[in-house]
């Protein structure tokens, strides 16, 4: 990717001279979910069917032996051990961790291929040959943090349960997020639900899951990455990514909230007992806001806000703190996790969940390519090279770890000192993060940890099929804004004389699509032995192709696949429209010659179509290619602006179609929808 491209070359009229640049290799990655679930709709809906769309369309775009798309199921952390030995104190499951960790990683991955997500891999961080890779790249990538001097022993307080004498790991001790402003159900040791990063002894009312009690904080030494060092970096590639069209402004904007000075924010009814202990405070600042509940008080530095916070706390005010950089934690004491390098001579640790599934993506791409008899040191070509691209689909709430930790990570492994010197071959790229807004169901937030339980992705397809979903999920705009799925058949307070919301997109493919692809069989074979008419196409009708194919192409190098959803939608119905009034002329007039001329035309506007949806609705387009009996040379865009006639058949004269029976669907609606209005 032409990683220049700037905003104003978007604002010139769309034309073949003002086109995208791709990558020539590229890596899609997934977001990884835990292996303590199956997965819920927001998995799919809000992350998966999006990266697969993009990484099918690279494949046409850019050849398929050049992008790698891989994810999978996150084994290890502590939401994994907490849900296992429920399940097992609780329900009385008695396999291993192994065992409960592999039966949802199975159903996780059937699920993926239910809804036509073509990941080369999904691997498991901790299961089978793509476990030991990752434990590989694990020890490679802190050691060579280790090595550039990046790395920090911290003795930190860590919760500790004394009623049962053991300590708790992040999801066994819940509280309420210390960050000023946070809408968190939960906050864990360091860390809420909602991503916000603190220290464990800000967590306010901390309980231990085990007993409920209040934990008591114990010394722990673990290695920390010194994250607050790359500062100036970060605020450098925010800067970069600030007005690029391939990065949205959420991305943008949750980096940069991370990158302001430390603060503390104390309500106003503290304001007097604060005046009183300010001078045992470091050095800080005021900030006043007068139509606030709090004043603001602002430090230079990281250690000079958490001994003020101490002082408070002695002090008895209470107080909120801002988001900033802190040491990012790489080990932990969890015995559930991948083993971290002995560094020191210190005793055997294991790495934190979230550090290692930063670089997971890197392992299953090496596990990916030995899988296929190659180097694994060909990840290279895909992670480091300057003619590559990494691009991570990702949630919202997961902003900071692929913005800020991920992104500084990398950097230190680059030994720059500036973003302006551009890294060479052989180190880390800056993936591009194409982050969605929250997809919400019926309206609300849903968790399988909150109030609000999300439908699970499979019980979807007992009411759509993938492909109705796939296209519903795409127009939702979810990179604009967090949006509610409202599934008929799933709200209470749906009518029964109401439409549903989700088939309404995937209805232009059955009813529009599908009617002018029959039409244009039927009358191929009642007219012309069933062969496919070859000829030159209207000028009018390759203008309008070739306006939709840029426009399409537009909006998936910035990934607005709303935008994408209503170029087809505008597209079909025009080609709806076209074939209506010449099929028309041509059967008033019983005249063979204007009914080759209008299928010449339609089913230019045919191929143009399926190659345009073959990212989103892979099962359906691949019937129309069976069906017009063509090679796969059909989805090579090195041909998306020309006639079939030209490059793609064989017989440049004509070409016979394969029969197609009365009432054949390329694209399905669900047998449930058949007796719904």
């Amino acid at each position: 990717m032409d990683k220049n491209t700037s905003g104003k070359d978007f604002k010139k009229k769309i034309s073949r001279d003002n086109r995208p640049k791709f990558p020539e290799k590229a890596v899609i990655t997934g977001g990884m979910p835990y292996g303590n679930k199956k997965l819920h709709f927001g998995h799919v809906g809000g992350v998966f069917v999006f990266a697969d769309v993009f990484a099918r369309f690279l494949r046409d775009r850019i050849g398929s032996e050049n992008v790698i798309f891989v994810s999978g199921t996150d084994c290890y952390g502590s939401p994994i051990a907490e849900s296992y030995r429920k399940l097992s104190e609780d329900q009385g499951y008695t396999g291993t961790i192994t065992d409960f960790v592999k039966e949802n990683h199975e159903s996780q991955k059937k699920t993926l291929e239910d809804y036509g997500i073509s990941l080369n891999l999904f691997g498991a961080s901790g299961l089978g040959r793509t476990a030991e890779v990752h434990n590989e790249v694990s020890d490679w990538f802190i050691r060579r943090l280790y090595e550039n001097g990046q790395l920090q022993k911290i003795s930190t307080a860590q919760f500790y349960d004394e009623k049962v004498g053991t300590f708790l790991n992040g999801r066994q001790v819940v509280g309420k997020c210390p960050v000023q402003g946070c809408q968190s159900e939960k906050g864990y040791a360091d860390e809420c639900d909602l991503g916000h990063q603190y220290m464990p002894q800000d967590l306010i009312d901390p309980k231990s899951t085990l007993t409920g009690e209040k934990p008591v904080m114990k010394n722990v030494d673990n290695w920390y990455f010194k994250l607050t060092d790359h500062l100036d970096m970060l605020r450098e590639y925010a800067e970069d990514i600030k007005n690029r069209e391939d990065v949205r402004q959420v991305v943008y904007k949750t980096i940069s909230e991370f990158l302001e000075p430390p603060v503390i924010y104390i309500m106003n009814d503290f304001r007097e007992k604060y005046e009183e202990i300010k001078n045992r405070l470091e050095n800080h600042r005021l900030i006043e806001e007068p139509k606030k509940t709090s004043f603001t008080i602002a430090f230079n530095t990281l250690p000079d806000r958490e001994k003020s916070c101490a002082v408070l706390s002695e002090a008895g005010i209470r107080f909120r703190t801002g988001k900033t950089l802190v040491p990012f934690r790489l080990t932990g004491n969890i015995e559930w996790g991948v083993p971290a390098p002995v560094l020191e001579d210190e005793d055997p640790l294991t790495i934190w969940v979230w550090p290692e599934s930063l670089w997971a993506p890197i392992s299953f791409t090496q596990a990916y390519l030995e899988s296929e008899d190659r180097s694994r040191e060909e990840w290279r070509d895909y992670w480091c090279s300057d003619k590559a691209q990494v691009y991570q689909f990702i949630g919202q709430d997961n902003i900071y770890f692929y913005g800020v930790a991920e992104m500084a990570m990398f950097m230190a492994l680059q030994k720059q000192e500036s973003l302006s010197a551009h890294p060479e071959n052989g180190e880390l790229q800056l993936p591009v993060l194409v982050a969605n807004h929250h997809i919400l169901f019926l309206d609300k937030k849903a968790s399988s940890s909150g109030a609000v339980k999300p439908p699970m992705a499979a019980e979807l397809l007992d009411y759509y099929t993938s492909e109705q979903l796939r296209m519903h999920f795409l127009s939702l705009g979810l990179g604009m804004r967090s949006v509610s799925f409202q599934p008929k058949p799933l709200n209470p307070t749906a009518k029964p004389d109401d439409s549903d919301p989700v088939t309404k997109e995937g209805f232009l493919l059955s009813n529009v699509f599908n009617r002018i692809i029959r039409t244009c069989f039927y009358d191929a074979q009642k007219f012309l032995d069933g062969k496919m008419p070859v000829g030159a196409v209207d000028v009018d009708i390759l203008a309008e192709s070739e306006k939709a194919v840029l426009e399409y192409e537009r909006f998936m190098y910035k990934f607005e696949f709303h935008q994408v959803t209503y170029v087809l939608d505008s597209y079909i119905r025009k080609a709806s429209k076209y074939m209506a009034k010449a099929k028309a002329e041509a059967d008033k007039a019983d005249d063979n010659e204007l009914r080759k001329k209008w299928l010449i035309n339609v089913f230019h506007m045919i191929k143009t179509a399926a190659v345009l949806l073959h990212p989103i609705a892979p099962f359906g387009t691949e019937m129309v290619r069976e069906y017009l009996k063509v090679g796969e040379d059909i989805w090579n865009w090195d041909y998306i602006f020309d006639p079939m006639a030209d490059n793609i058949l064989a017989d440049e004269t004509e070409h016979e179609l394969k029969f197609l029976e009365p009432r054949v669907d390329f694209f399905k609606r669900h047998e449930s929808q058949f007796d719904a209005k």
